[in-house]
């Protein structure tokens, strides 16, 4: 069955990381796989536009289905594997609109999180605007107090005791989050489920290969 599928993706992106992660989750090792360099363009190659036409990673294939969005490859793996490794969405009601709420929510907070780290990458310095910045900040701060609150009140994971699709999507953009510097003291809940999850076989197995090197930038010190 994995034989069938391949994987082109980027190291470090979350929505990478999250097909990477179901992959593992439903006991599917062994499929085609490719990393490929954002900083040399490689997303743009021929190989993904043939895959992906926007020209973005993750480019997946599954037998004859393609699948480039992450939330899409994560719902079709769990619906096509049901009975093959973990089961990711829960049966009962309460706990699966939970699931379903959070995973859409995570929407808001990768792009929060985009708004603030894509403007210190991207913007050449002489373009840039402080107060752009702080704007940035107190979305992202904002958000994050959203997460703590709601962390606070669950069991382990996002959605209850049982890991599900809500954290398979999660995980990645708060580890990325952490990595740029966030402060554990000041968000601990975050923080412990963070540092709760991060040795789960499928998360470690996944681990982003170029984060044995110290990050970049420390842009989450003052959130």
């Amino acid at each position: 069955m994995a034989k069938d599928m391949t994987l082109l993706w980027g190291s470090g992106s979350p929505p990478c990381w999250r097909v990477q992660i179901m992959l593992e989750e439903k006991q599917l090792q062994g499929y085609n796989q490719k990393l490929l360099s954002f900083e040399k363009k490689e997303h743009k190659s021929q190989e993904v536009l043939d895959m992906n036409p926007r020209g973005q990673l993750p480019s997946f294939k599954c037998g004859k289905h393609i699948l480039n969005e992450s939330y899409a490859a994560c719902f079709f793996l769990e619906n096509q594997y049901k009975s093959q490794g973990n089961k990711l969405i829960p049966d009962s009601p309460d706990a699966q609109a939970l699931m379903y709420q959070r995973m859409f929510e995570v929407l808001t907070l990768g792009q929060k999180m985009l708004d603030l780290v894509a403007y210190k990458f991207r913007v050449p310095e002489e373009e840039r605007h402080d107060s752009a910045i702080q704007r940035n900040k107190e979305a992202l701060t904002a958000e994050l107090k959203l997460w703590e609150g709601y962390l606070n009140k669950t069991d382990s994971c996002l959605a209850g005791k049982e890991f599900t699709l809500a954290d398979v999507v999660f995980f990645p953009v708060i580890a990325v989050i952490f990595r740029f510097g966030l402060s554990s003291e000041s968000h601990p809940a975050l923080a412990k489920y963070y540092n709760s999850l991060k040795d789960r076989a499928s998360i470690k197995a996944t681990w982003p290969p170029h984060w044995q090197e110290p990050p970049e930038l420390d842009v989450m010190k003052t959130i």
